[in-house]
C-alpha cells in the first residue's frame, strides 16, 4: 500500500497505469494504497472488480480501477472504453494488462509485482516515457 501511495503523489491525470503480477502478488492492494492516497476512499473500500471489470472513484479526480483477471479474448476489452476514460482526464489504473492487444494503449506507468515470499514483495514502477524507475 505504501508504494500505492507514492505513486499516488507522482501521478497526474489524464494517466494510464498498467498492473502486471501474478495472481495473488498484490496489485489490488497495490490499487488500495493508490486510491486511498488520492484521498478518494479508505482503502477498506477498494476491491478486485474482477466480476464487474470496473470500479470508479470520484472526487476532486476521477479514478477508473479495471480489472481484466476474467477477460478471455482481446476483444472483449474494446466494450470496456478504455480509451474513453482517458479522454476524461481520468486515471486508468489496469490490473491484469497483459491481457491487452499488443500496442492496444501504451501505459504512462506500468508497475510489476513480484512475489519473494508469503510477506514480500518486489515492486518496480517504471515511466515507459521517462528514463527512469525505481525498484522498492
Amino acid at each position: 500500500m505504501a508504494a500505492g501511495r507514492d505513486l499516488a503523489s507522482r501521478l497526474r491525470p489524464p494517466a494510464l497505469v498498467f498492473l502486471h503480477g501474478t495472481l495473488g502478488a498484490g496489485k489490488t492492494t497495490f490499487v488500495k494504497g493508490l486510491v486511498s492516497g488520492l484521498g478518494l476512499a479508505d482503502a477498506r473500500e477498494v476491491r478486485s472488480p474482477s466480476f464487474v471489470f470496473v470500479h470508479v472513484f470520484r472526487n476532486h479526480i476521477t479514478v477508473y480501477h479495471v480489472d481484466l483477471y476474467r477477460i478471455e479474448q482481446p476483444v472483449e476489452v474494446e466494450s470496456l472504453g478504455l480509451e474513453d476514460f482517458l479522454t476524461e482526464r481520468a486515471l486508468v489504473i489496469v490490473e491484469w494488462a497483459e491481457k491487452l492487444a499488443p500496442s492496444t494503449l501504451e501505459p504512462d506507468w506500468r508497475v510489476c509485482l513480484e512475489v519473494i515470499s508469503d510477506t514480500e514483495r518486489r515492486i518496480r514502477i517504471e515511466e515507459p516515457h521517462a528514463e527512469n524507475a525505481s525498484d522498492l
